[in-house]
């Protein structure tokens, strides 16, 4: 862990709106913060680390693989987190994350999140329950990325 996090921001992140000022204090002391620089790598597609990325400031934009070339998924954007399934699954992971821009991100890493449990159950249920909202957030926009792709290659429900 690089410095001491602030704890307003974290507060105002995806994970951090239903936790208490004195939770988002908690949790922050077993964070880290890092600091990026524009096209500065964040993770690699493939890399075993399960650190959890909650954006702070910036933007991130979320790279894979596909044909032998980068190809951008998605743009996060202040507040939202990434490598949810790393975190939980300790997998390596399935995209590669780029600063765009300059970009400032909180890291939190499984063993030290753990470090809270019997102190901090509520804690824990809460910020699990951000990750599955989050989690299940990014599949609403997947399945409706997908249904648009599907309605223009079959050209239905919709002028194209």
């Amino acid at each position: 862990m690089s410095t001491k996090i602030d704890v307003e921001p974290m507060c105002n992140t995806a994970m951090g709106k239903d936790l208490t000022e004195v939770e988002c204090r908690i949790l922050g002391s077993v964070m880290g913060v890092k600091y990026l620089k524009d096209g500065e790598l964040l993770s690699k597609e493939g890399d075993a680390n399960s650190t959890l990325y909650i954006l702070i400031d910036g933007k991130l934009d979320l790279f894979r693989d596909m044909e032998g070339k980068g190809t951008v998924l998605y743009t996060m954007n202040k507040g939202e987190c990434a490598g949810t399934r790393a975190f939980i699954d300790r997998t390596p992971r399935k995209a590669t994350l780029v600063a765009k821009g300059d970009a400032k991100v909180y890291t939190l890493e499984p063993d030290a999140f753990e470090t809270l449990i019997d102190d901090n159950p509520r804690l824990i249920y809460k910020v699990m329950s951000a990750l599955f909202r989050n989690t299940h957030a990014n599949l609403i926009r997947m399945n409706k990325e997908a249904e648009q792709l599907s309605n223009y290659i079959n050209k239905t429900q919709g002028k194209y």
